[in-house]
């Protein structure tokens, strides 16, 4: 998200950017994430506003032929440093200070050396890590764990000499289905693998996530129309599950936990030949052979290996206004999508002048956790979107961006589909948006 805004702004204003990282590179998280992770969502929705991430070419084989790419994390930290190379630091108007803390009262200090940097008045504090990530590996795991146990992050699976009988997953979210998913392909027995999923989570269908303005525009009205017709938020995820958006693992079960990142068809096949799900709420202690739960243990392998996916992706702060007298804090303020919303505000902060105007065009939206979340998120972001949609400037610039999932890009050539989806959004938006509301 800073290097988002930071990209947006001084492409559109005469500033300079002191960039203030605790890491030794830019990338955030991406550094320390696991080797075999790559974007839930298609490359063309991450990065920055001024250079695409990737080819922008559908995948060529494979389980996900024809659906957009989706980075890895080694090219995820290459595209990062190449930003700040070849773009950031090359302008002249950005400085780069690694291994250093913003340690409050407008004061840096190197991490390295100790040395102490002062902030002039003059200069505007943006806050990027307000919603930073917690990772496996840089996280301990949220359970005890006995002496005699062998618990590793899931960083740790990439770099095994010897398996064990038994591997135990922990965790709900996109990390555990990403290390479920490696384990099968390599070569791991599904009876093997022990899942510990405290909630069940509804995800998105990667196939209606892609940078083609008739399939997302059409999810998006698939979206209205099942709200316009929902009773409950519960029978909204099932029309949305009938309607090719939502997915759930067991379809006997209602989820309750919807960060809703994307998954695909072929990921949820292999995720469903996985029988050993532990469903007892949140692991409390790890020992030699047995897991121990709120309402009594489970037993496992005695060499078991338990591989810790637990830590908190999304964080859930209070909404703060993104323009205060203190900072500009970096918040999402459309319906996920974090990278858009950070260049929104580095444009918005680039071509307006009064803090109130801003705010008005950018109030923050959350990310969602469970269903009315979810909810909460899709109506405030939609809100935005609509109000950012009536400044002729922001539009024009949208839809010329290639994280704006929703853009139709200058030039692009109609078509039945997406005639038929933006009619449909016409005609289910406002009703479909009011019965969102009220289900949140």
């Amino acid at each position: 998200m800073g290097m988002a805004f930071t990209d947006a702004l001084t492409d559109h204003a005469d500033v300079r950017v002191a960039l203030v990282d605790r890491r030794h590179s830019v990338g955030g998280h991406w550094l320390e994430a696991y080797p075999f992770v790559r974007l839930h969502q298609a490359s063309a929705f991450y990065g920055v506003a001024s250079t695409r991430l990737g080819g922008g070419q559908p995948q060529q084989s494979g389980p996900e032929e024809g659906l957009q790419e989706r980075a890895t994390q080694p090219e995820i930290c290459v595209y990062y440093d190449r930003m700040l190379t070849d773009r950031m630091l090359a302008s002249g108007k950005v400085e780069f200070f690694p291994n250093c803390e913003y340690v409050g009262h407008r004061t840096v200090v190197s991490c390295i050396s100790g040395e102490r940097f002062e902030v002039s008045e003059r200069c505007r504090i943006v806050d990027a890590h307000y919603l930073a990530p917690s990772i496996p590996a840089e996280t301990p795991p949220p359970f005890g764990v006995t002496e005699d146990a062998r618990v590793v992050p899931v960083n740790d699976l990439a770099r095994l000499d010897g398996g064990p009988s038994q591997y135990v997953v922990v965790g709900s979210g996109k990390t555990a289905t990403d290390a479920c998913i490696w384990l099968l392909s390599r070569g791991v027995d599904p009876d093997a693998i022990c899942w510990v999923r405290p909630r069940e989570p509804w995800m998105m269908n990667r196939a209606v996530v892609q940078p083609d303005p008739a399939i997302f525009l059409a999810m998006v009205a698939d979206t209205m129309q099942a709200a316009e017709r929902a009773t409950s938020l519960e029978d909204l995820f099932l029309r949305l599950e009938d309607a090719g958006i939502m997915l759930r693992i067991d379809r006997t079960l209602m989820p309750t936990m919807a960060k809703t990142p994307t998954l695909a068809a072929w990921e949820l096949e292999q995720l469903r030949t996985l029988e050993n799900v532990v469903r007892r709420g949140h692991l409390e202690t790890v020992g030699r052979g047995k897991l121990t739960f709120a309402d009594g243990s489970v037993a496992v392998a005695d060499d078991s290996l338990v591989v810790h996916c637990a830590a908190d992706g999304l964080k859930y702060p209070p909404l703060v206004p993104v323009w205060s007298r203190d900072a500009i804090t970096l918040q999402p303020i459309r319906a996920g999508f974090p990278c858009f919303g950070a260049a929104l505000v580095g444009y918005v902060e680039a071509t307006r002048q009064d803090d109130a105007v801003k705010n008005r065009l950018c109030p923050p939206s959350p990310y969602p956790d469970s269903l009315a979340q979810w909810a909460a998120m899709n109506v405030l972001g939609t809100r935005n979107a609509l109000s950012l949609s009536a400044e002729p400037d922001i539009r024009e610039w949208s839809h010329r961006v290639t994280l704006n999932p929703a853009r139709i890009p200058p030039g692009h050539p109609r078509s039945a589909a997406l005639d038929d989806a933006r009619q449909r959004l016409a005609t289910h938006m406002s009703p479909g948006l009011a019965a969102l509301a009220e289900l949140m």
